[in-house]
């Protein structure tokens, strides 16, 4: 049974969304403030979340950034905010799908079904044999040997250079901020005892060994207030 999270602060809206996707089965659960939709997030791992955009406390952007900093569960912004510009910021902050209101609950349907089923393929490929060498332009990483290299010539990184660059580079486009990657990359115990600065210093290294231009990256980026990401430019 698809399990489903709806957020929205109009209550006549969630009922309507809520009763139309029981009628297919679907367990639905429902939050009517952001703070809410976090907080019922880190507690189930939802298999669709419904996202209105201007809720109370917190909105959905605030929202979808948060939840991306501990799952990958799909988010459907659904919002009366149909301008490009939201739609773009939207699929930013992690989103995977926008609908605008009005809405015909039947597309609603379809694209939760449709979600569901790349992340059902997603999900048998991973359990297939890993690709142990991922390539992105120039670069080639090879997370079974550790080694890294630039156009065919292999570059030195330290242990903990080698993991960030890792996670990044698994992870293509998607931002972490300085404390998660501190959580990830150093551990669980590292905010309590550790700097983001570490991180700071660690990216800075990083893109002196594998950067043409460290000034100007190819590699690592920075999403300014945010944090780092992988993207080939």
């Amino acid at each position: 049974m698809a399990r489903i999270l709806v957020v929205d602060d109009e209550k006549l809206i969630v009922k309507g969304i809520r009763f139309s996707l029981a009628q297919d089965g679907m367990e639905v659960d429902c939050a009517y403030d952001g703070e809410e939709a976090i907080e019922k997030a880190k507690a189930t791992e939802y298999d669709v979340l419904l996202l209105d955009i201007m809720l109370p406390k917190y909105d959905g952007f605030e929202v979808c950034q948060a939840i991306r900093e501990f799952s990958e569960m799909p988010i459907i912004m659904l919002t009366a905010k149909g301008g490009d510009m939201d739609k773009i910021l939207g699929l930013e902050y992690g989103a995977d799908d926008y609908i605008t209101k009005p809405f015909n609950i039947l597309e609603v349907k379809a694209r939760i079904k449709a979600i569901m089923r790349r992340n059902r393929a997603k999900t048998k490929k991973a359990a297939e044999p890993e690709n142990k060498v991922v390539t992105a332009g120039d670069l080639k990483l090879d997370m079974e040997g550790r080694r890294v290299f630039i156009a065919e010539k292999e570059i030195n990184l330290t242990a903990k250079e080698f993991d960030l660059l890792e996670l990044l580079v698994c992870h293509p486009n998607k931002v972490y901020s300085r404390e998660s990657l501190l959580t990830f990359v150093w551990g669980n115990k590292a905010l309590d005892t550790g700097d983001v600065r570490t991180v700071d210093v660690h990216v800075r290294r990083l893109r002196e060994k594998i950067e043409p231009s460290p000034s100007d990256p190819k590699y690592v980026h920075t999403k300014w207030g945010v944090g780092y990401y992988f993207r080939v430019k």
